[in-house]
């Protein structure tokens, strides 16, 4: 089979001036969430596949890639006919759950509640396009331990600030912060007519909407079998309140028991943030936010850029996960930004590197092949001590086209050049 040069499909090979962007953009991010009491963690990108097809995943569990069994192990399944049996693990396909997995594991070891900031790859077999990839990264801080809605004030106000920070870059001035419950979605589902045991099928396909419209929700859920007054009178719902501030009126509509504590809480959270976010910061309730996580068991966050079209940032509450590894339930609540997304924006707006101006550029020492020994040892040390003093210094082999290759280094970020020659 002959070599292929290129990376494989849905994956991406960063050049330097790539990863001075994506490094830029992360060292904001980090010190944002810092700066808000967020501990960085790390977990493995394997996880066992049990823990990553318990059905929380919703239709990412469909995007797993498998990971067979080895050696021996695979033999015996193979020999015998296991099929199912042939894979063991599997790459995560998000941050929560390997960290409802840590959680459990590590907890007698950790602060309660406990503020974790967790950076790194996952993997999803799914199809490429501009800004998804099948191997990227997320950026993830979660709350572990409070029950109370200050985990969730304090998870929107602190991305909110990394995004405005981030995105500030770029020119964009302001972006919208969409709010809801899943227990609204639920007692609507059960208010229109629809089984217990629907409403999972029913909430993917209003995760739709933003996509193929109401229409288009309305087709698929009669295709699914549902039952045409229920899917009129859940649509009729959504339809009557498009635009609503506060939740207070959809849940008045909806009449469930229950619903108003759960509005009062969103409405707290919604006017919380917005006091303590930025003018650009929108913060606002939207009863058609689903979010695809199974896992998501009150309040559900995303976060949408005008004219970009697809979300940049979510999460909410998932208060029964880490019960299933412990045996014990713990209030948990996370937000999680598309970082690809966000570099796919920047890069649209031709921005190169966050810090670009804020530090001092790269020094460069070129030599020419014909100085002698002492010259050169001269050099380096002298680059020596530019680096004590903390600058970055590269020492380098003059080229012939040596207008050229300064040329080449101030698009790679150097700023100062020494030419060495032979006298």
């Amino acid at each position: 089979m002959a070599f292929s040069k290129k990376p494989v499909k849905g994956m991406t090979d960063f050049l330097p001036a790539d990863m001075r962007l994506r490094e830029s953009v992360l060292s904001e991010i980090k010190r944002t969430y810092a700066s808000y009491g967020f501990a960085q963690i790390e977990t493995p990108c394997m996880e066992h596949i049990g823990n990553l097809t318990s059905k929380q995943g919703g239709d990412n569990e469909k995007l797993i890639f498998r990971i067979e069994k080895r050696g021996a192990a695979f033999e015996r399944a193979w020999e015998a006919g296991e099929r199912d049996e042939l894979v063991d693990n599997g790459l995560r396909y998000d941050l929560t759950v390997p960290l409802a997995r840590f959680y459990a594991n590590n907890k007698e070891q950790l602060p309660s509640p406990f503020r974790a900031l967790q950076i790194g790859p996952v993997w999803r077999a799914d199809q490429p396009a501009k800004g998804r990839f099948r191997q990227f990264v997320q950026c993830d801080i979660d709350v572990l331990g409070d029950a109370s809605n200050l985990a969730e004030i304090e998870l929107i106000t602190a991305t909110s600030t990394a995004l405005s920070r981030v995105l500030g870059k770029a020119g964009v001035a302001s972006f919208t912060v969409h709010v809801n419950d899943r227990q609204i979605l639920r007692a609507a589902a059960l208010k229109a007519g629809f089984a217990e045991d629907q409403i999972a099928g029913v909430l993917v396909t209003l995760d739709k909407l933003d996509k193929i419209g109401f229409e288009g929700v309305e087709s698929e859920l009669l295709g699914n079998g549902a039952d045409p007054a229920s899917v009129s009178a859940y649509l009729d719902l959504f339809r009557a309140q498009a635009g609503d501030t506060f939740s207070k009126a959809f849940c008045d509509a909806v009449d469930a028991e229950g619903l108003t504590d759960i509005a009062a809480n969103l409405d707290e959270i919604i006017a919380s943030t917005a006091a303590l976010t930025g003018e650009g910061v929108q913060i606002v309730f939207d009863p058609t936010l689903v979010r695809g996580m199974g896992y998501y068991t009150g309040p559900i966050f995303e976060v949408s850029v005008d004219n970009f079209g697809i979300s940049i940032a979510g999460g909410g509450r998932y208060d029964e996960m880490i019960g299933k590894f412990s045996g014990e339930d713990v209030c948990a609540c996370g937000f999680s930004i598309g970082f690809e997304r966000i570099i796919a924006l920047l890069r649209d707006a031709g921005i190169t590197d966050l810090a670009e101006g804020e530090t001092q550029g790269a020094v460069a020492f070129l030599v020419d092949a014909k100085a002698d020994p002492a010259r050169r040892r001269e050099a380096l040390k002298d680059a020596q001590a530019l680096r004590n003093e903390g600058r970055d210094v590269a020492v380098l082999p003059m080229r012939k086209n040596v207008k050229r290759q300064i040329q080449s280094l101030e698009s790679e970020g150097f700023t100062e050049f020494t030419k060495v020659y032979a006298n």
